[in-house]
């Protein structure tokens, strides 16, 4: 059964993603920049922080939302609203949590920057593909569909340029 008010917009889901994907990583390079007295602004370092907040963080407490709460992913992303979908989302979740541990480690240990670009730029394109193909339901939907395509591409660009 589908959720019967697919328009209405989750704000507090779109601020935290907004936060992961575009504030935080911002944030955290102009910092590192203004405090590191040999820094200066580089791709490199946008990268960082970009993979640990817009991967790691995003994923990781996305991951934990969907193995704790997975009706929430499915009503309020995918506006599916039977108990049948829970071991699937929860499913996703276990990969989410995944993925952003390996974004967060990436902070720590810097050569798992490339494998975390490359895995997760994979997955968030074919998830972004995903929602073009199966046409947004919803803002929420939209939204997940615009983010995830847009840290796929800056995942590319990172990934090319290391490579």
């Amino acid at each position: 059964m589908a959720n019967n008010n697919p328009s209405s917009v989750n704000k507090k889901y779109i601020i935290v993603v907004t936060v992961f994907t575009f504030l935080l990583p911002f944030i955290c390079t102009v910092t590192e920049v203004f405090t590191k007295k040999d820094s200066a602004f580089s791709f490199d370092i946008l990268g960082k922080w970009f993979i640990f907040s817009a991967v790691g963080l995003r994923l990781f407490v996305a991951g934990i939302k969907q193995t704790t709460d997975p009706a929430f992913t499915a009503k309020e992303i995918f506006h599916i609203d039977t108990p049948e979908s829970s071991p699937i989302v929860r499913e996703l979740g276990f990969a989410n949590l995944c993925f952003g541990l390996t974004g967060i480690i990436s902070l720590f240990m810097p050569q798992w920057r490339i494998v975390s670009a490359f895995a997760s730029g994979l997955y968030y394109g074919i998830a972004g593909l995903q929602h073009v193909i199966k046409k947004p339901a919803g803002a929420n939907e939209q939204f997940a569909l615009v983010t995830d395509i847009l840290i796929f591409l800056f995942l590319l660009v990172y990934f090319l340029k290391i490579i």
